[in-house]
């Protein structure tokens, strides 16, 4: 299986509802490393590391998002993994 790494980020109205706390959880299921983060733009910023296909549902569950975010607009670039992360946890 191939692996990469998915640098996503997330706008619209997607602080403050969780976002954070369930792409974590997210992440965590689909065996992902890497971190999630708040902007102080506003965004959501999400690095991510895996095998192909579970980078794929990351990207689709953050163009939803939780239940109370409104995501509007998601972009995303793939590039090769740096394997430097242990997990998947929050980044301040």
């Amino acid at each position: 299986m191939k692996e990469s790494k998915i640098i996503i980020k997330v706008f619209g109205y997607v602080q403050g509802v969780f976002f954070r706390y369930t792409t974590r959880k997210v992440a965590r299921n689909l065996g992902l490393t890497g971190y999630v983060k708040n902007m102080p733009d506003g965004t959501v910023y999400i690095e991510a590391e895996g095998p192909n296909d579970k980078l794929l549902e990351l990207l689709e569950f953050s163009k939803k998002g939780p239940r109370h975010a409104h995501v509007e607009r998601v972009e995303h670039k793939f590039t090769q993994p740096t394997n430097e992360f242990e997990g998947f946890d929050y980044a301040f």
